[in-house]
């Protein structure tokens, strides 16, 4: 889960008032890192992250799981190293360090 902080009050309401003002006059193209169930956390009134959610679910939903395009471009260059490997390399290196103290 994410570190971000909700939506101040004011700012939750500010986007219901968006998404109700576009609610089935327009399209409404939205992006999050949470789930859907996550949203109460979102905002800080979870009635209004409730109306948020009524009215932009009440359509087609599309959801893509799985990491993003950047993560996989930077996986596949080596700029990013899984959490078990790093934490594999760094277990080997202190085995290596107590077998042989001229490595440390």
């Amino acid at each position: 889960m994410s570190s971000a902080r909700p939506f101040e009050a004011d700012a939750a309401h500010l986007l219901f008032q968006l998404v109700s003002r576009r609610y089935e006059r327009g399209s409404i193209l939205m992006t999050s890192n949470r789930a859907v169930g996550e949203w109460e956390l979102v905002a800080e009134d979870a009635v209004v992250a409730t109306e948020i959610l009524d009215r932009l679910l009440h359509s087609t939903v599309i959801t893509i799981r799985g990491d993003g395009y950047r993560l996989r471009e930077k996986s596949r260059s080596g700029l990013l190293q899984k959490a078990g490997t790093a934490l594999e390399l760094e277990g080997n290196a202190k085995q290596s360090a107590e077998a042989d103290p001229q490595l440390a």
